[in-house]
């Protein structure tokens, strides 16, 4: 049933955000999809391809090193999904230094564009895990538990993070705390919820396997590298949060049917340490060898 709610979608092509529009439109809601580029038929073709997208979606080109972009998506839209999250740095770039840099300038032109809109009600910001460690200010013990008030220790190395992973988790804890020091203004009248994901997992619409279902899958593959970052999350949280595709998509489409929300909240339904992952994995599929550590 068409429910006559405008929302916008950035980074629309990927795996949670395509995942997202297709269960949006099949709920009834119209569509604002964005993706860096128009011309790349297999992501065009793919949310074209989706039931009611040619009643219910509109695509817009927008580029998070571009921010300015984003506001023709938002105009008109009651509640916005920013789910778009630069992983590589566009070397090309004269305005940003590092993916860090561009995502922090994303976040606040899209606020700003949503503020300006004057129909926007709700900003839902897709977060990380990878920004909650329940390490201490010390960084060498656990707290007694991981919660909304949990923020990842910057300036704590840790042994199995690349320069990549190091980026990627500097960009999504900066990125959260900015998009959460608006939720006090409340004269602005827009309410920002940032949903703190684990790593997914489950089915897709993407021709290829994303990463992070490479992540989870890492003990039966023996993907070196996807392993390690496997390893990384169990370093920094003391096991794996997992979730489902559909359940996160869910969790996102929640907050927008609220009558009122805001804040931080940690959307995860297992945490299984490696040793238990890969203790299931040998259950349910002995014939596959399975790293254990």
């Amino acid at each position: 049933m068409e429910k006559k709610i405008c929302v916008c979608v950035t980074g629309a092509a990927g795996y949670l955000g395509s995942w997202l529009v297709k269960k949006l439109l099949d709920k009834g809601y119209t569509v604002h999809a964005t993706l860096r580029s128009l011309e790349d038929p297999s992501k065009v073709g793919l949310l074209k391809a989706l039931p009611h997208a040619d009643t219910r979606l509109v695509l817009f080109r927008a580029d998070i090193y571009e921010p300015e972009e984003f506001e023709p998506a938002i105009k008109g839209c009651e509640f916005v999904f920013h789910v778009a999250t630069p992983f590589l740095h566009n070397t090309h770039s004269t305005k940003f230094k590092d993916t860090t840099e561009a995502a922090i300038a994303g976040v606040k032109s899209i606020v700003d564009s949503c503020i300006r809109s004057r129909t926007v009600k709700r900003l839902i910001y897709t977060g990380s895990v990878m920004a909650a460690s329940p390490l201490k200010e010390c960084a060498s013990v656990f707290m007694d538990s991981i919660d909304e008030g949990c923020w990842t220790p910057l300036h704590h190395s840790f042994s199995y993070s690349s320069i990549f992973e190091q980026a990627y988790t500097s960009s999504k804890t900066l990125c959260e705390k900015e998009v959460l020091s608006y939720c006090n203004i409340e004269e602005r009248g827009l309410e920002v919820v940032s949903l703190t994901c684990a790593l997914v997992g489950g089915d897709t619409l993407l021709s290829h396997l994303p990463l992070s279902v490479e992540v989870v899958i890492s003990q039966l593959t023996g993907e070196e590298a996807r392993f390690r970052q496997l390893k990384l999350l169990q370093e920094m949280l003391g096991s794996v949060p997992l979730i489902h595709i559909d359940d996160v998509c869910e969790a996102h489409v929640f907050c927008v049917e609220q009558p009122s929300m805001a804040g931080r909240f940690l959307c995860a339904c297992v945490c299984p340490t490696i040793a238990e992952m890969a203790k299931y994995f040998s259950d349910n599929y002995p014939k596959i060898q399975t790293a254990k550590e």
